[in-house]
């Protein structure tokens, strides 16, 4: 019910402004309007359009994400957008809402969950379990944080410069140019990586903290450990979690203890007091905090600190 009332105000405050602003879509600019959910899609438009676009960020600089609730400006964001990029998946139910709202106004959607190959959730050894987790054996939750591997960021980066050019064909070369020359820079920060594992005395990484690169992970061949999983809402282990990841340290002397970006970092801290393991940042870049935006930090330079991160943890 909350929902539905949440969409119909959004609807309703919609086609208010659209009747204000006459009968067509209003635009700030001649430029490509696209709005994006999520920082990595946010800045990989940056990166493909370039002056050709005109992108905004609705989850901006930190909020956190899982939390996040569309205003009635979002909604006329959206209406106002030539194409729209999201992640999809759960943390994302909200667009719905959205774009019942936006209805005939919205352009281009553009859901990226859809040009990945997704993967469930992994419960790791002495990970915390939810009560829901246990309830809900039969359903399969699925990793939401599909851009954290840079080899699946290229196949993203290639669907939205597709969008792209099919929304602005008049721009397409310039489209085609950049995305060629960011997909060289993500090939160079995906040898980096694979330098620093093939060079690595150990495989493990330990989390004191959400774990939200799976895909990472993956890609890369390397083990975690976890506080919990990426979705999860819990701030507060179990005491049995806590004790897991601090014996997993210490029976592996590993160096280094991982926390996300926004994180208050007290899990790593207590593990770092029991066993003197240093604690570093790994950027999940899902979001990125007020102050390294307003730096200009991007998706690269980020997962450029976690390349000098992942061989401390490594060492």
């Amino acid at each position: 019910m909350k929902k539905r009332i949440v969409c119909i105000i959004l609807a309703l405050i919609l086609s208010l402004s659209m009747v204000a602003c006459g009968a067509e879509r209003p635009q700030s600019s001649d430029k490509l309007q696209v709005v994006c959910t999520l920082f990595p899609y946010y800045d990989f438009v940056r990166q493909i359009g370039g002056d050709d676009v005109d992108v905004t960020l609705l989850v901006t600089a930190g909020r956190e994400v899982h939390s996040f609730e569309p205003t009635p400006l979002d909604a006329i964001r959206l209406a106002e957008a030539d194409v729209f990029i999201c992640n999809g998946g759960e943390s994302e139910a909200w667009v719905k809402d959205l774009l019942d709202a936006a209805g005939e106004h919205i352009g281009t959607v553009l859901v990226m969950m859809d040009h990945a190959d997704v993967l469930a959730e992994e419960i790791q050894e002495g990970m915390q379990v939810r009560e829901d987790d246990e309830e809900g054996e039969d359903e399969i939750e699925y990793d939401e944080h599909i851009w954290t591997s840079p080899v699946i960021a290229m196949e993203l980066c290639r669907a939205i410069a597709q969008a792209l050019i099919e929304a602005d064909p008049a721009h397409a070369d310039g489209y085609r140019a950049r995305l060629g020359s960011y997909l060289a820079q993500l090939a160079a920060l995906d040898t980096d990586f694979r330098q620093v594992v093939d060079g690595a005395r150990r495989t493990t990484l330990v989390f004191g903290d959400r774990f939200p690169l799976l895909y990472f992970c993956r890609t890369y061949g390397l083990d975690y450990r976890a506080a919990f999983h990426g979705c999860a809402g819990d701030t507060e282990p179990s005491l049995a979690t806590l004790k897991y990841l601090i014996d997993k340290v210490e029976a592996e002397q590993i160096p280094v203890v991982y926390t996300i970006e926004l994180s208050s970092q007290k899990i790593a801290g207590a593990i770092s007091d029991a066993t003197g393991a240093g604690i570093a940042t790994f950027y999940s870049c899902q979001t990125v905090s007020r102050e390294d935006f307003n730096r200009g930090e991007t998706y690269l330079s980020l997962m450029r600190r976690n390349v000098d991160a992942l061989k401390e943890g490594l060492q």
